[in-house]
């Protein structure tokens, strides 16, 4: 049975909606001659353990769109408008742990929808919760689509599946002169790196590639350096790695220390994270990553939020501090989901707001919001970015880059 080809009925799911008095932490006074109503998401992610900063970013990215809706009057539903308040949990980055936090939210604190954690292994342990609750979820941070092979019903993911990763670095790379002829590939042993790391092979050949390692590496820091080491006896052209962000550290300081060299190094995760280019300064320049989304994307999106990627930029980097990252905006992207699925279906039903998600085709500053038959969004590009003199740029697709190429890598200072 089809996730997302029909409508369930709502008799056959109890709703459960709460409307709760007082005002979350941040919001505004309700409009005059209104009562106060709230809508209240579950989020649990990762604000301690070994994804702690990407955690960190979910949430950023969740509390600015919760601020703009809060800061407007709340969210209009049918005649009325409600708050937004987020209820956190910390999962340590266990996804055991996931479930079980989501599991005390949603029997605690009347929660109405679940906003995704950060990881596809938390992710995989929510939607389960979120599916024997009958609460739909909107994902952020899980790319695996093993997440969604499962026949769950209530959980869509705004972002591009994990086998388009790196996808986009190999594309870019087949059109380099001199063009690259071998390519070396690794990947941490979770789901998501090595639904990457298969994505890319299966590209790789595609287009010409030969494929001279593609192996995995464990949590293990050794087990990095080994991997680094075998890349170096494989002699790639391109170096790709699928991971987060500590892994991507641990390599690019392995293949520093085992003196590889190649045409292009690429990341799934790291560069566009400023702690990757601080950590390692020069030994990040012309290092490549792929990335959800860029402030330099050309998408216009509907009314109800910032209308392009340069505007959200400009007001995330006012409010938080900091330039977003394609962490902090796919998380907003998962809050305006909810906001013109709840818009849509004119009702905090539950089941009317799922049917709505079902049904969501919606151009946002982060790209299309639109699901196929498993909730999975097949229909948003991936881009590449570059760090060229410590700062992050975008270079391809071309017709969305804001700056040119530097080809090959620079050599390694030592």
């Amino acid at each position: 049975m089809k996730r997302w080809s029909f409508l369930l009925s709502r008799a056959l799911v109890p709703c459960l909606i709460a409307i709760l008095s007082g005002a979350a932490p941040g919001a505004v006074a309700a409009p005059a001659g209104q009562s106060e109503k709230t809508i209240v998401f579950a989020a649990v992610v990762s604000l301690t353990g070994s994804t702690s900063h990407e955690g960190a970013l979910t949430k950023e990215g969740y509390d600015f769109w919760m601020t703009y809706v809060n800061g407007r009057g709340g969210l209009r539903v049918g005649n009325q408008r409600y708050r937004i308040d987020i209820r956190y949990a910390d999962d340590g980055s266990d996804p055991a742990a996931t479930a079980a936090r989501l599991e005390s939210l949603i029997t605690q604190q009347h929660i109405d929808f679940v906003l995704g954690p950060y990881g596809s292994g938390p992710t995989f342990s929510a939607a389960a919760v979120a599916e024997r609750n009958a609460i739909p979820m909107v994902d952020s941070g899980g790319a695996a689509e093993n997440i969604f092979n499962q026949g769950y019903n209530f959980t869509v993911n705004v972002m591009s599946p994990a086998r388009k990763y790196l996808v986009g670095i190999i594309e870019y790379a087949v059109k380099r002169k001199p063009q690259p002829k071998t390519i070396a590939i690794s990947a941490a042993s979770d789901a998501f790196s090595l639904e990457v790391q298969q994505g890319a092979v299966q590209s790789a050949n595609d287009h010409g590639l030969r494929v001279v390692y593609d192996d995995r590496y464990t949590a293990d820091p050794a087990s990095v350096t080994a991997a680094a080491a075998a890349i170096k006896a494989a002699s790639p052209d391109i170096v790709l790695n699928a991971g987060h962000l500590q892994d991507a550290l641990l390599m690019q300081h392995a293949l520093k220390e085992q003196h590889v060299q190649a045409l292009i190094y690429g990341y799934t995760n790291g560069p566009d994270v400023p702690e990757f280019r601080s950590a390692l300064g020069g030994d990040a320049e012309g290092v490549l990553g792929s990335a959800q989304w860029s402030p330099s994307v050309t998408y216009v999106g509907a009314p109800g939020f910032y209308h392009t990627a340069h505007d959200y930029a400009a007001a995330f980097t006012a409010r938080v501090g900091h330039a977003p990252d394609y962490h902090n905006a796919e998380a907003t992207a998962a809050g305006l989901a909810f906001q013109y699925a709840i818009e849509q279906a004119g009702t905090i039903d539950r089941m009317a707001v799922r049917n709505a998600l079902a049904h969501l085709d919606v151009v946002t500053f982060f790209g299309l919001l639109k699901f196929d038959s498993r909730g999975v969004n097949m229909f948003k590009p991936m881009v590449v970015n570059q760090i060229q003199h410590g700062k992050l740029v975008t270079i391809y697709p071309y017709r969305l880059a804001n700056a040119t190429p530097v080809y090959p890598s620079p050599a390694w200072v030592y």
